[in-house]
């Protein structure tokens, strides 16, 4: 009996251990899926971006700020590699100033201004009708866009961080420094 009961406690002291790593929750404010606009697939935010700081920006191709679409291209090319992802919601919100198709847009965006960083199909914005991202964007901020190109900052664990208008453009000082800083922690 007693090489029994040792047989049994040897085999429990020896089970391999099994540590399972806990998944990462998605972050709330990109919990949400939405369609690339270029290839229409399907891809759920926080997984595609986790752990990556986030600038959200409603674009439009025919709007006086629609020159910032070279800024932000070469934000996202100058800090990409540290972890920013600029992500671009074409939007016919304002003044019917995105009325071409995802196909126009895209072609448009790549042709006119190089454009690399992520873009998806076209979004609501505006308060009344907006889409699931832009309803959790706007609750956070605690504004909706006003007018095409406005920007939300995310940090790396999907926080709403800052929202910037406008007229406000990627060269701005102290929207990059911020930028610069989320990316270093």
């Amino acid at each position: 009996m007693r090489n029994f009961f040792r047989l049994i406690v040897a085999a429990i002291l020896f089970q391999p251990i099994v540590i399972f790593a806990a998944e990462e929750s998605c972050a709330p404010l990109l919990d949400v899926t939405v369609k690339t606009l270029n290839e229409k697939k399907a891809l759920r935010l926080c997984e595609a971006y986790q752990n990556k700081v986030v600038l959200v920006v409603n674009t439009a191709s025919k709007c006086a700020y629609t020159g910032q679409y070279e800024g932000l291209e070469n934000l996202y090319a100058k800090y990409k590699q540290q972890g920013l992802v600029v992500l671009g919601f074409p939007s016919n919100d304002f003044g019917a100033q995105e009325p071409g198709t995802d196909a126009e847009i895209q072609s448009f965006c790549r042709l006119t201004y190089g454009v690399k960083f992520p873009m998806f199909s076209k979004s609501r914005v505006r308060k009344e009708n907006a889409d699931p991202l832009y309803k959790k964007l706007a609750s956070a901020a605690g504004e909706y866009p006003a007018w095409n190109f406005h920007k939300y900052l995310l940090d790396k664990q999907g926080q709403f961080i800052a929202s910037y208008a406008s007229h406000i453009g990627p060269s701005d000082s102290q929207m990059r420094s911020t930028i610069e800083n989320l990316l270093k922690q």
